[in-house]
């Protein structure tokens, strides 16, 4: 493939060749049918699309039918009206608002027409506003221009329609049924994309699919693995197949930055931020909410930066990504964003706010959904100098209903953690001391699924220890802490569960002196990795929290990032080029810290593992297949015992071949020593034994003269 030069290699290449390039005329270099030098864009039919669509000038006109019939006198007033309702949807062109006139009464006809800069706006204003109404004998009826050239062409006599035969669709979740049950990953090295099977019986990667210049910054996995997603000039793209990963969908939005997906992959959420003209306005942002099968714009949000920050706080907190926090579970029922002193809580049914209104709380300065039910975490802070305590809500969707409220004094600070299963919520809370100069730590635990959510506070043995990282076990009922002084700080487990089930948290044990600032527990609980990260240079510890004790300690020098897989049963770290510039790449361990293999890749900039949709399986079936695994697992075991046997036929292979490689040198050697005999013969003086044995040793003594030096004396004669 061909390399892309600058333009500044091109113009020194001109140079060097005596080529003046503003005598070169551009537009008369053609290249060869169906040649692109190997750089495919695949963004450039959209680009291609919306050309044809902006020179037609119909994409973008929208006719609103069922208008009032006004006077002359009465035109500004309803022209007005139109303009107010059409421009909160998109951006009218200048002058792009016309209504007819009756040349002999001078009154409107009961139409007008209304161009947008996109078709994305022309199709959200018909979607909006068809059926509006504006009062009791005037309901709006609005059709996209273009389609009036559709219905010119219906035919006056009905045919029945042309029937084609069925086509069945690529089956999307084709990779979940690998024989040998393993694991996707995608990485971005360079300008390649590619998509592997983890083969860790085989102790390598194995390769799916590669392309170059796929995405211009980065890729997604859908939550469930579904889609991968892409991102271009022209917007997002979404891919999926066995093998081929064909493009599904599109969803034009220029200069998009950042997407997000809903937990069940029925909607896209993609962002942009544009700078204004004027440096002393706030950039402008663009958030639309795609179907993500159909690649409709579901919803639109537009406004100042300000008015996206958290809190409304403008540029001192600034926007956090993603603005739009979506209600755990597979519906995607609900979805929420933060704004000054409200929580706008929004249903995907109309896409409209719940009730018609925002969920008003005084100073709300965060939330969270819980990952499975429709219940929201909402934090205010201290009000009126410590006279109102700050608060920990539990607030029911879409009923809006408080569930439970726990009041929280001296707070400097709060986080909230919810557990994957939505059955625990712990709050970490940073109080002041009476000094006021320092603070200490405690948890608030509530127990969601628990008749009247009781809350239970925990303190650490020592109160004034920092906390440097918190993690639930997934689906489990455990927790983990890294608390103490760097660089060698303590890591704690808790269960909220004791061996009489009294529902009292309890320790479970404290270990003493890690190398640990960061705690990556796996899917499916039982193990979790102490990590050291950053300034601990890539410590790795593999415990095993059932037995409490360590199964394997080992490093990833300038490691960034670790993943498990969402089996649980193997860890990727890796060094990317975004922090470190050398050793890029990633390493493949087992769960409890055995290295598998290794690559290196030069500009190393994602690993991402593809995430797995819940098991059909229930939990009774879960338990039954753990509880036989001896019976499940003797498959298993003999294909490992046959790939066992293949690697040791693979050593064996490579040695075999190493000692003929050895074999062929000696032999070509030999023949170059006897060919190269008589020489030796004349440089011996005749002498035709090579043999060592049959010369004699000689001690010859050697006298050598080391240093002369000459030194003038004196003598003294008597007299």
């Amino acid at each position: 493939m061909a390399d892309v030069m600058l333009m500044n290699d091109i113009e020194a290449r001109a140079a060097a060749s005596g080529i003046d390039l503003s005598d070169l005329d551009l537009s008369s270099i053609h290249l060869p049918p169906g040649e692109n030098f190997g750089i495919i864009s695949d963004d450039e039919d959209v680009y291609q699309e919306e050309q044809l669509d902006f020179e037609a000038g119909f994409g973008n006109i929208v006719m609103v039918d069922n208008l009032p019939v006004v006077p002359k006198e009465k035109f500004e007033k309803l022209e007005g009206v139109i303009r107010k309702i059409y421009s909160q949807i998109g951006v009218i062109k200048e002058d792009g608002l016309w209504m007819p006139v009756d040349p002999e009464t001078h009154k409107t006809l009961g139409y007008c027409f209304i161009e947008y800069n996109t078709p994305q706006e022309a199709e959200l204003a018909k979607e909006k506003t068809n059926a509006y109404k504006l009062d009791r004998a005037h309901i709006f009826a609005v059709n996209m221009f273009e389609d009036f050239d559709k219905f010119m062409r219906v035919p006056d006599e009905w045919a029945p329609p042309e029937i084609r035969p069925y086509v069945p669709g690529e089956n999307l979740q084709q990779w979940l049924t690998d024989e040998k049950a393993r694991d996707q990953f995608v990485i971005r090295a360079g300008s390649d994309t590619e998509v592997f099977w983890n083969d860790a019986r085989q102790l390598k990667p194995d390769p799916v699919y590669k392309r170059a210049y796929w995405t211009e910054s980065f890729v997604q996995w859908s939550p469930l693995g579904t889609y991968l997603a892409t991102v271009h000039r022209q917007g997002a793209a979404v891919w999926g197949g066995a093998n081929s990963f064909n493009r599904l969908m599109r969803y034009a939005h220029p200069q998009v930055k950042l997407i997000d997906f809903s937990p069940g992959e029925k909607y896209l959420v993609t962002y942009s931020s544009h700078e204004p003209s004027n440096p002393h306005d706030a950039n402008r942002i663009v958030i639309n909410i795609f179907d993500v099968r159909t690649g409709k714009i579901m919803r639109d949000f537009k406004g100042s930066a300000d008015e996206f920050s958290i809190g409304g706080t403008g540029g001192v907190a600034g926007v956090s990504w993603p603005i739009f926090r979506w209600c755990g579970g597979k519906d995607d029922k609900y979805f929420a964003r933060i704004g000054k002193n409200m929580i706008s809580v929004y249903e995907t049914e109309t896409f409209s706010l719940v009730d018609k209104k925002s969920l008003k709380v005084e100073n709300v300065l965060d939330f969270s959904w819980s990952p499975t039910d429709p219940i929201l975490a909402l934090f205010v802070p201290e009000l009126a100098g410590g006279n109102q305590p700050a608060r920990v809500s539990l607030v029911q969707i879409p009923s809006k209903e408080e569930l439970r409220q726990k009041n929280l004094f001296s707070v400097s600070d709060c986080k909230m953690y919810w557990q994957s299963n939505g059955d625990y919520l712990a709050v970490n809370v940073d109080r002041y001391t009476k000094s006021k100069r320092t603070t200490y730590t405690g948890f608030e635990l509530f127990r969601i699924k628990e008749r009247d959510i009781p809350i239970e506070v925990l303190e650490l043995d020592n109160k004034n220890d920092k906390i440097i990282a918190f993690a639930w076990e997934p689906k489990g009922h455990r927790f983990a802490v890294i608390h103490g002084d760097s660089p060698r700080p303590d890591v704690s487990f808790y269960s909220m569960r004791t061996a009489h089930n009294s529902g009292r948290v309890s320790k479970l044990t404290t270990l003493k002196g890690k190398q640990a600032n960061a705690l990556f527990w796996s899917p499916a609980g039982h193990y979790i990795i102490l990590a050291g990260l950053k300034g601990f240079n890539g410590q790795l510890e593999f415990f095993n929290v059932d037995e409490l004790e360590t199964m394997g300690t080992t490093e990833h020098f300038m490691a960034t990032d670790i993943d498990w897989d969402p089996t649980g049963r193997y860890v990727s770290t890796s060094v990317t080029s975004v922090h470190h510039e050398m050793e890029n790449g990633f390493n493949i361990w087992s769960f409890n810290g055995k290295p598998l293999y290794r690559t290196l890749k030069d500009h190393f900039f994602q690993f991402l593992w593809r995430p797995r949709p819940p098991s059909f399986l229930s939990p009774e079936k879960e338990e039954e297949i753990a509880n036989n695994l001896k019976k499940y697992s003797k498959k298993y075991e003999a294909e490992d015992q046959d790939v066992s046997l293949q690697l040791s036929e693979q050593d064996r292979e490579k040695r075999r071949m190493l000692k003929d490689e050895w074999e062929k040198w000696v032999n070509e050697w030999k023949k170059l020593h006897e060919e190269e005999k008589l020489e030796r013969q004349k440089l011996r003086d005749g002498e035709a034994s090579d043999e060592e044995e049959e010369y004699e040793a000689k001690e010859v003594e050697v006298e050598e003269l080391l240093d002369v030096s000459e030194e003038t004396l004196s003598f003294e004669f008597g007299q």
